[in-house]
């Protein structure tokens, strides 16, 4: 059991440190500050690139990893007491 709650938390590390250069690659969507004053000039929001898909692919699939053993770790630490 202790080896399966250290492969949890290596995995939980790894898809953390992942997750933030992934969500910071993401293209702004408006509706922030500058749009309330003027300054937000969107153009093609709608529309998204193939390289943008891929990202919000891959960007799910570590959140559901990071989520996954988010779980597992809880379910490890409740068998143990």
């Amino acid at each position: 059991m202790e080896l399966l709650r250290i492969a949890c938390v290596v995995v939980l590390v790894l898809s953390s440190l992942l997750a933030i250069p992934l969500v910071l690659m993401h293209k702004g969507r408006g509706g922030g500050l500058s749009d309330m004053f003027g300054g937000g000039v969107s153009s093609g929001a709608g529309s998204s690139g193939v390289a943008e898909r891929n990202l919000n692919r891959i960007t799910i699939s570590t959140a559901i990893i990071w989520t996954i053993c988010i779980v597992l770790l809880g379910l490890i630490q409740r068998v143990n007491g």
